[in-house]
């Protein structure tokens, strides 16, 4: 098998803990390259993987031959500026979420994308475990009857860190840059659906916003049914997405963090009855790179196109400009 060679632009926390092993560890690919200037936060990626090569720059890195393809887990507002350099210098690129703050500036990537020929996506990991591909199929095949109504939570208390990116509005912070990609693109992918009409209440501090409660329609292959989400930095640790039918309901209780937060588990639920499907053991980021590869060697579609990532974009923008 023909082995991609990623390597990763900056030393960050979450690649450490999550994406860079996953890299390490996935099926025909191979983290062969950090850039980060400096030495003490390259150790212990080093660690688990002795053979890195570490690069002073994020420029030395894109120059860097040996490199097929670059993942980007970068602050928010310099997403479209690196995959924009990681495709003009002949690199594959996948960049952490949101790749971009406005949806107009995804046309340009794909514009891009399109004329390079090289695969570039938004690192959307949740839509690569096999929850919520079921989810998605249950949905398909009338499992819970016509889809009436999503709701969506997530949450986690960030006060105690006012330095933290996601706290800062000079980095594309906020609940909804965060983790409201999650909690609007869950119900866009597994419904096949697009809002229709949107509210929200927010609450902010230092110019982020901290919890936005959003209600609304959407419309699927189904018709129309009504939206409810909470995004939030400063409630206690929740995930959970509940797709309510006209004969029966859809419980995700581990989401976004699955594995992590929980584990990840789909209850299916109708009159008398709740059929449970467990997924213990599934790395969801190890699939997304194992899948990103696949889409470089041999072309497979990958399951979260930079189209879809415009549609979550744009979902945020009309959430936004629909406050209350």
């Amino acid at each position: 098998m023909e082995v991609v060679s990623f390597g990763v632009l900056g030393a960050s926390s979450f690649a450490l803990r999550h994406t860079a092993r996953a890299l390490n560890e996935a099926e025909g690919v191979r983290f062969a390259a950090l850039a980060t200037s400096s030495p003490a936060k390259a150790a212990p990626f080093q660690a688990f993987a002795p053979d890195l090569r570490v690069h002073d720059s994020y420029d030395a890195l894109l120059a860097d031959p040996m490199i097929d393809a670059i993942y980007a887990p970068l602050p928010n507002h310099l997403h479209v500026e690196w995959t924009r350099k990681a495709l003009e210098a002949g690199k594959h690129v996948l960049t952490e979420k949101p790749i971009a703050l406005r949806a107009s500036e995804i046309d340009s990537l794909i514009e891009l994308r399109d004329r390079t020929g090289l695969v570039a996506a938004e690192a959307y990991m949740i839509v690569h475990h096999p929850q919520w591909q079921l989810v998605r199929q249950l949905i398909d095949d009338g499992e819970i009857g016509t889809l009436r109504h999503v709701d969506t939570v997530f949450s986690y208390d960030l006060s105690a860190d006012p330095g933290n990116i996601r706290n800062r509005p000079e980095t594309g912070g906020g609940s909804i840059p965060d983790i409201g990609v999650y909690t609007f693109g869950s119900a866009r992918f597994a419904a096949r659906a697009e809002p229709v009409a949107l509210s929200a209440r927010i609450r902010r501090e230092n110019d982020v916003d901290t919890w936005t409660q959003v209600t609304g329609t959407m419309a699927g292959p189904g018709g129309e049914f009504t939206y409810s989400s909470i995004t939030s930095m400063r409630l206690y640790d929740r995930q959970e997405v509940t797709f309510q039918g006209e004969t029966g309901m859809i419980r995700v209780v581990a989401p976004f963090n699955a594995g992590v937060y929980r584990e990840a588990q789909v209850h299916v639920v109708h009159d008398d009855t709740t059929r449970v499907h467990h997924f213990p053991d599934v790395r969801q980021y190890v699939l997304e790179m194992e899948a990103f590869a696949r889409s470089v060697r041999e072309g497979v579609p990958f399951a979260w196109t930079l189209e879809d990532a415009r549609g979550t974009q744009a979902m945020i923008e009309l959430v936004l400009a629909n406050e209350v």
